[in-house]
């Protein structure tokens, strides 16, 4: 027998022999009474064996029936069962969470959700990709990434995480003791500037600031490039050079007298932090789960603010 012949006909036998009835059995199919009859004819013709004994009043099963219901029944049990709940994992937050996140975000947007998250949805692994480089999230089967503002394609779903970041122009004291602060961006010419390269890209990040409402871009010069904002930061506290960067990631070292700031008044304004992801992902239970927690979790945070879509 065929396997794609196998379970023909035994909905509509289940059906009859539980509702008693060829007509109850297709009202809760929601097929006609002739095609129930129809299915099981085709069985009986199948198997070689009468399954029901049929009169004007009523439907019984024959032996053979009998005997297949209750071989039957237990698996359609189980089967039941099954579809439960594979229909209970379309509604509860599990599985794997795949998040792309700049280095940058770890700390500020991150960590502390996800370890928060983990202990509220113990059944959702999340998988963190850290990294600066430009990725398509989509391509890559990622659930959702955490990028500025300015790099995220327009065709995303975007929620804002936090305000919007002050770039800034910072140094060590003890550099700037030595090289002298710039008074405006041409001084950069003079200094040494610890310059940065997106892992996907060639080029190094030309500098911009604003002058007249108008943003201009300036190409760092120095000896030291790095591919992440913490290690410039590190490498400025030790009075390497001057690095470009945003408030917030430099927050804690511009607290403390570790960095200094510079050029004030000469830098632009940016989007933040967004969490982001395609349309078709928004329905997933897990990425629901975390969107809704993230916004909840850094609520009173000075850094995040809440925000509809861009």
């Amino acid at each position: 027998m065929p396997r794609t012949d196998m379970f023909t006909g035994l909905a509509e036998f289940l059906a009859v022999a539980d509702q008693g009835s060829f007509r109850a059995a297709a009202a809760e199919l929601g097929v006609t009474p002739p095609a129930v009859s129809q299915a099981i004819r085709a069985l009986e013709v199948r198997l070689g064996l009468r399954l029901f004994q049929r009169t004007t009043r009523s439907v019984a099963l024959t032996e053979a029936g009998a005997a297949l219901l209750a071989q039957l029944s237990p698996a359609a049990r189980d089967i039941g069962e099954a579809l439960d709940r594979l229909s209970e994992l379309r509604s509860r937050p599990l599985g794997v969470l795949r998040l792309s996140v700049p280095r940058i975000a770890l700390d500020l947007a991150v960590l502390d959700v996800i370890q928060a998250f983990r202990l509220a949805y113990p059944e959702v692994v999340v998988e963190l990709d850290v990294s600066d480089a430009s990725i398509d999230i989509t391509a890559n089967k990622f659930d959702a990434g955490i990028r500025i503002g300015e790099f995220i394609e327009r065709d995303m779903i975007a929620i804002r995480l936090t305000r919007d970041l002050r770039w800034i122009v910072v140094g060590s004291p003890d550099y700037l003791t030595v090289r002298g602060r710039p008074a405006s961006p041409r001084d950069l010419l003079h200094h040494e500037c610890i310059r940065y390269r997106f892992p996907s890209a060639k080029t190094i990040y030309r500098w911009e600031f604003v002058r007249g409402g108008e943003t201009y871009t300036v190409e760092p010069r120095g000896g030291v490039t790095v591919n992440d904002h913490l290690s410039m930061i590190d490498l400025a506290i030790r009075g390497v050079g001057l690095a470009y960067t945003n408030d917030l990631v430099a927050r804690h070292a511009l607290g403390t007298g570790a960095l200094e700031e510079v050029l004030k008044g000469h830098l632009p304004v940016k989007l933040g932090l967004f969490l982001y992801f395609p349309a078709k992902n928004q329905s997933q239970p897990k990425l629901r789960a975390f969107i809704d927690f993230a916004i909840k979790h850094v609520r009173d945070s000075p850094v995040f603010v809440l925000s509809n879509t861009v």
